[in-house]
């Protein structure tokens, strides 16, 4: 009896479920007819909102994958740029980043209507009509501007005319050379192609030529000056046929100036440090060895500091770096002339203790070399002389031994010449070194600069 109970009301239960989820599912069901039904009504009206007739007339039939002339030959875009800012121009990446205003402008006979003035279109409704596919060909990174909504501008004239704006942001690379930096100047491009129609399908051309390109003119850059711009039509050879190219060239003049004030002027002056010593007596050990280490150290410092903005890994032997090794060069060898000087010195010092008579005999030794050395050039021709003339007279033994003294005369001439030279490397007062340095390093700088400059800023 209590397990008939039990299966009755078990039956009862499910069946209270059952009713209760066919009610929940009858008012779901229900609540989604009635939001669909209230959906319908607002798209409707919507549509007649954003469509007037006059675009609902030009939309209709109108297929946005065939190009205009799809027929009747190509179709030509005219281009114009505006140059908005030009943010970050990179040495190491050898790229800069542009903000510029793309304008494009072609002749759909598709789109005409009736009237004489311009329709102004939402930029959404770019993604109804045919555009070009026109590309950055350098470009590493670009996106276009989507605050507070996609910048894009479209226009249709009663002609059929569209005009078609852009705002983009993109990184574009460009070729440097480097050799004369910072005297450098460099020329970069902005190259506009079409990605997918070849030149029997799409012409480019700039609008109005050199004048297609503005912004350059007002346009203020941290390190640069943008000396000359010009634009040129050509067209890309690919392995999948021939397109259209526009050009736009630009050339870029570092200004000096900030390179100047950080590097070449601290670089002087620490050259011109380094000659300080060349004042201070050659006894004052510490005093001359602590400038010299110091402007050494400071230097190579400064060295590596200018190198912090170029890339690492190049084959650009740079003008600056020229002219850093120089300024390094004189830095080092005015801590040589100190180690020079103090050597030499301390030669003398050992030298004036010798007794006269070695100073003596060492004269000596040197008189007997030069004698040696003459009697070993001469002596076969005496032997010669003696053998070939046994029975002639006095008076041509005379004029051979007068000959004889004469072809002696010039292995002597020649070595003493010699020493001389060797003589004039000897310093007999190594104070005088100094002497010498003080004169010596500021005019050796002073020529090589006014051949460094006249190089790299005339040639």
């Amino acid at each position: 009896m209590q397990c008939v109970v039990k299966h009755y009301l078990c039956t009862s239960i499910q069946e209270q479920l059952t009713m209760c989820h066919l009610k929940c599912s009858n008012l779901r069901a229900l609540f989604l007819l009635m939001l669909c039904r209230s959906m319908q009504i607002p798209e409707a009206e919507g549509k007649g909102e954003i469509l007037p007739p006059t675009i609902q007339k030009i939309i209709r039939g109108y297929n946005k994958y065939l190009r205009p002339f799809f027929d009747n030959g190509p179709v030509s875009v005219g281009m114009s740029l505006d140059i908005a800012s030009i943010d970050t121009i990179s040495e190491i990446n050898m790229d800069y980043t542009a903000t510029i205003f793309l304008r494009q402008r072609w002749t759909d006979e598709r789109l005409c209507f009736d009237g004489n003035k311009s329709l102004s279109l939402d930029g959404r409704l770019v993604e109804m009509l045919w555009v070009p596919d026109t590309f950055i060909v350098d470009s590493k990174k670009s996106f276009l501007h989507d605050i507070t909504v996609e910048n894009r501008l479209i226009r249709i004239y009663p002609n059929g005319t569209v005009l078609y704006a852009l705002r983009i942001t993109t990184t574009v690379a460009c070729s440097m050379d480097l050799t004369k930096y910072p005297m450098d100047k460099q020329t970069c491009t902005l190259q506009l192609e079409s990605w997918g129609y070849n030149i029997n399908d799409v012409m480019f051309y700039w609008t109005r030529g050199n004048d297609s390109v503005r912004g350059l003119d007002t346009l203020r850059l941290a390190q640069y000056t943008v000396e000359d711009h010009f634009t040129s039509v050509s067209e890309a050879v690919y392995e999948t046929g021939r397109y259209p190219k526009l050009v736009f060239h630009f050339e870029l003049k570092r200004n000096i100036l900030y390179f100047i004030l950080e590097t070449y002027v601290p670089s002087i002056l620490l050259v011109v440090l380094s000659w300080v010593s060349f004042w201070i007596s050659q006894s004052s050990v510490p005093a001359r060895i602590c400038i010299g280490v110091t402007t050494v150290l400071t230097m190579t410092t400064l060295m590596m500091g200018a190198r912090t903005s170029l890339p690492n890994a190049n084959c650009f032997i740079k003008a600056i770096d020229v002219y850093l090794g120089i300024c390094f060069s004189f830095i080092f060898g005015a801590l040589l002339e100190y180690a020079v000087a103090h050597f030499c010195t301390l030669h003398r010092l050992s030298s004036k203790e010798l007794p006269k008579d070695e100073d003596e005999e060492a004269e000596e030794e040197r008189s007997g070399v030069l004698a040696a050395v003459a009697n070993s050039w001469s002596a076969p021709d005496n032997v010669n002389e003696i053998n070939s003339n046994k029975s002639s007279k006095t008076s041509i033994d005379g004029k051979k031994e007068k000959s004889k003294y004469s072809g002696c005369s010039s292995p002597m001439s020649i070595m003493k010449r010699l020493f001389c030279i060797f003589d004039c490397f000897h310093v007999k007062n190594p104070y005088h070194i100094d002497n010498y340095a003080r004169f010596s390093f500021p005019l050796s700088f002073i020529i090589i600069n006014v051949f460094y400059w006249v190089y790299y800023l005339y040639f």
